[in-house]
């Protein structure tokens, strides 16, 4: 409360720096539960990770540049410095969280934890939607900020241009939100300034050798009697390993059979009627 010594001079009691580092502190830690490790997050940042941690704890404020990159980072503003991020609203920050929606649907399916879906890249493999006897293999790429879960990728430029499509990679690219489901999640994405869009399910199939989800994918699109608007589809976790990442993107493109393994091949059943 300020003390309202003169009409033109109001004074307020000095903030105590100590409180207002343990804000940001307390602020720092809920904001970094988000990722699955604060070494990993403080190469994402360019952060030292010493002082990352001299943050957390309360021990030291950020400089003003530090501050601003971690508020861009993370999607807040600088009144993490001064109150609990959970309350601090805007009401325009997206569209999962404006009254008529976050009021009705509640916080539980942007609450997408690591164990269900972890961040990192993944390999997927649907099959075509404009031949049944090839499969789409991808890459993309999940990630968690401000509370929410997003998805990123790029349509595979071979995949279009034997459709005869050919788009620059800045229009291939599209992105999306992940949100929890019955057991399991789903993606909804689009392209950039696109009016359509895909939806994706998955649930967890297998965790060994490796992390492996099955469901559908999904586009909306007019019914046309040559191209599919549904599919199979598998989702296998590469996590952060930068051969495992290569190796993907190499694979990328429009396969036959013989290029998909059989256990991937058995899951997707591109033969059989989609239910």
């Amino acid at each position: 409360m300020c003390l309202v010594i003169s009409p033109s001079k109001p004074t307020c009691p000095e903030p105590d720096p100590s409180e207002l580092r343990a804000v940001f502190g307390q602020n720092l830690r809920h904001l970094s539960k988000e990722h699955s490790s604060i070494a990993s997050l403080c190469r994402k940042l360019g952060i030292n990770r010493t002082q990352f941690n001299r943050y957390l704890t309360g021990e030291s404020f950020p400089r003003p540049d530090v501050l601003h990159k971690i508020c861009r980072f993370f999607g807040v503003d600088a009144r993490i410095l001064l109150e609990p991020v959970a309350t601090i609203k805007n009401p325009n920050e997206s569209l999962l969280d404006h009254p008529q929606i976050r009021a009705f649907f509640g916080r539980q399916p942007a609450e997408v934890p690591e164990s269900l879906f972890p961040s990192g890249f993944y390999r997927f493999i649907r099959g075509s939607f404009y031949s049944e006897d090839h499969y789409v293999v991808g890459l993309v790429h999940v990630t968690r900020r401000s509370g929410y879960t997003f998805i990123r990728g790029y349509e595979p430029s071979k995949v279009l241009g034997n459709v005869g499509i050919r788009i620059p990679a800045r229009e291939r690219e599209y992105r999306g939100v992940v949100l929890r489901q019955d057991e399991g999640v789903m993606a909804i994405t689009m392209r950039r300034h696109s009016m359509s869009c895909s939806i994706t399910y998955l649930t967890l199939e297998r965790i060994f050798p490796a992390p492996l989800w099955e469901g559908f994918a999904a586009r909306s699109a007019r019914e046309k009697p040559t191209t599919r608007r549904v599919g199979r589809v598998i989702y296998q976790h590469l996590g952060e390993s930068p051969s495992a990442i290569r190796a993907a993107a190499r694979q990328a493109g429009l396969k036959a059979d013989t290029d998909i393994q059989a256990p991937h091949l058995a899951l997707l059943r591109n033969q059989e009627e989609f239910r």
